[in-house]
């Protein structure tokens, strides 16, 4: 017989849109031992960690449900399933469709998933947890890995005339196989078949070199002109090569991953008021946490960063956050972001191209990127903005209201995945020419809140938001960033991520050794008018740069900035005079330089074209 231990908690309200609770509630509290999971970590906890979420839900009240103290095992056969669709991962590919969910708050409302100190590892592909369809949840007090991680690593432990000695952490089987080095992820107990295996340096390579404290993107020399691989024991792996050139590459770390993104990190998705915070987040499967067409999600005090006793410097798949068309408000304080795949945080809508009209009043849109797909992008209404993707301008006559839509469900496949047709509430206004309009929902758009995070050991950008509402970036540190350390775009070329920024700030944060502007801003417009700018509102003020010879700010199609009261100093003070010109602007307009400390032996000039 289950035990429930009945309590009662406070529950602090954690979004703005549902009403407050009485000062004391009382709460369930479901704990997963239970139901047979097992703290040790010497069996599968799995199915109990399903049956315990399932009784909770069963209960229909708040809810805690407590994993403990302990190690918990959790493999993907006995997780749940479901069908889902997901931004920024595998788009409409069927192969894909069907996830398994570790930890799942489906249909609920008011639950604290509390890990009270727990361990969770996951193996094989799975969702490590999911809000799908919820409201006031909060996961926090635990920490999770993965216990053979979709990137593999090898460290350059020694080189010589012709060859290379290779370390690999534990969690990453392989196999010599003549010439090949084959990865064999993790075999599965129930089919004695890996979960996922690749050959040699598999499809992406980036670099950590721990002495430099950067991680980078390269070409993959490793398993080049091969000539033999022995296998040393100990994880230790012998390259010899056709060439008797000495590598110059000893302690380089070299990463290597499918680029699959068969399934989110985590997800969140058409729920309410979700936090996550206090976890250690120490590997991400896949890609990152993604918040989709839900409202009021907080991710506060995470250590997105590799555990490490386990020898690894990988944290994420890709992503470490990417919230996809999530409204009201998105924050983002006190987190360590530390050795992703890609961005540690992207905020953006979605821009559907336009590609048939219809009936006066509807158009269909399509996906375009083959990342995302096959999950709703509008609901009768939202409020909606076409815009053009030349000018990547707004048409005339401002937003209008969706009245109905046809497309799919992001739960099954029953209908078209990568099209879907919208009526509005009035005709289509003028100037929407197929294949050259996108199609936004601006409903969907959040305030967003970025404070006092750390980036480190990033290859990408730390900062990617794109939302006409108040978006506040203050108090990081970004240290090394091999792209730009904040990134505005609005993209219909590639991503079709959107939209137009109105309103940001970008106050009192550090910006160390940037490898390339700091601060980017590169909408996708073909036609530059410094008259209609794309962006507007951006503010930089009281920021601390210590840069080499790059750029501070690089921007495009921007009306209105203001680069006042930022200290900017030389990475090396001794060297001599650096060329590169502080200030780029294309096609811009109104912008303001004034007031900032420029260390000498910088180039202050602002260039404009």
């Amino acid at each position: 017989m289950h035990r429930l231990a009945v309590a009662t908690t406070a529950l602090a309200l954690i979004g703005g849109l549902t009403p407050p609770l009485a000062a004391a509630t009382t709460a369930a509290v479901v704990r997963v031992t239970d139901f047979g999971a097992d703290p040790t970590g010497r069996t599968d906890s799995a199915a109990a960690v399903r049956a315990a979420f399932r009784h909770a839900k069963g209960l229909g009240r708040p809810t805690r449900i407590v994993f403990g103290r302990g190690t918990f095992q959790l493999y993907p056969e006995q997780a749940e399933l479901r069908e889902l669709y997901v931004s920024n991962t595998v788009g409409a590919d069927q192969r894909y469709r069907d996830k398994r969910i570790g930890l799942l708050v489906e249909d609920m409302r008011e639950v604290t998933v509390d890990g009270g100190g727990a361990k969770l590892i996951f193996h094989g592909q799975q969702t490590a947890f999911a809000a799908i369809r919820s409201s006031r949840v909060t996961f926090t007090g635990f920490a999770f890995d993965y216990a053979a991680p979709k990137v593999v690593e090898a460290t350059v432990t020694e080189t010589g005339p012709g060859y290379r000695v290779l370390t690999v952490p534990p969690g990453s089987p392989y196999r010599v196989e003549g010439t090949h080095l084959t990865w064999l992820g993790e075999t599965s107990p129930v089919t004695g078949q890996p979960y996922w295996s690749g050959q040699d340096k598999l499809q992406y390579t980036q670099a950590h070199d721990p002495a430099a404290r950067r991680t980078f993107r390269l070409s993959n020399p490793l398993f080049r002109d091969v000539a033999k691989l022995t296998d040393l024991g100990g994880r230790r792996i012998r390259v010899d090569f056709t060439s008797t050139d000495r590598p110059t590459d000893t302690g380089l770390v070299y990463q290597m991953r499918l680029t699959d993104r068969t399934e989110p990190g985590a997800l969140i998705w058409e729920s309410r008021d979700v936090t996550v915070r206090r976890v250690n987040a120490h590997y991400l499967q896949s890609f990152g946490i993604v918040g989709q067409f839900s409202e009021n999600i907080t991710i506060d005090a995470v250590n997105f960063a590799p555990d490490p006793a386990s020898g690894r410097t990988t944290s994420s798949f890709a992503d470490h956050i990417q919230m996809s068309g999530v409204r009201g408000k998105v924050t983002i304080t006190g987190n360590v972001f530390d050795g992703p795949h890609d961005d540690p945080i992207n905020v953006h809508g979605t821009y559907l191209e336009v590609t048939a009209q219809p009936a006066p009043d509807t158009v269909r849109v399509d996906y375009k990127h083959n990342e995302t797909a096959g999950f709703p992008q509008f609901h009768p209404g939202d409020e909606v903005q076409f815009t053009d993707k030349r000018t990547m301008r707004p048409l005339p006559g401002g937003p209008v209201k969706v009245r109905a839509v046809d497309g799919p469900t992001g739960r099954d496949h029953d209908k078209p995945l990568t099209t879907m047709t919208v009526t509005l509430d009035r005709p289509v206004p003028p100037g929407v020419v197929m294949a050259e309009t996108v199609l936004e929902n601006t409903t969907y758009t959040p305030a967003v809140t970025i404070t006092g995070n750390v980036f480190r050991n990033v290859p990408t950008r730390g900062v990617l938001v794109t939302t006409p509402r108040p978006v506040l970036i203050a108090g990081n540190h970004f240290d090394g960033m091999t792209m730009a350390s904040v990134y505005l775009s609005a993209d219909a070329h590639q991503w079709y991520e959107s939209g137009p920024v109105t309103d940001v700030t970008i106050h009192g944060n550090t910006f160390t050794r940037p490898a390339n502007p700091a601060i980017f801003i590169e909408p996708t417009n073909r036609i530059l008018d410094p008259a209609n700018p794309v962006h507007r509102g951006i503010t930089v003020t009281h920021n601390e740069f210590t840069i080499g010879d790059v750029s501070v700010l690089d921007a495009k199609s921007t009306g209105g900035l203001r680069f006042t009261g930022n200290s900017v100093r030389r990475l090396e003070p001794d060297a001599p005079p650096y060329a590169t010109p502080l200030f780029r602007f294309h096609g811009s307009s109104g912008y303001r330089v004034a007031g900032n400390r420029i260390a000498p032996g910088l180039n202050p000039a602002v260039i404009a074209d």
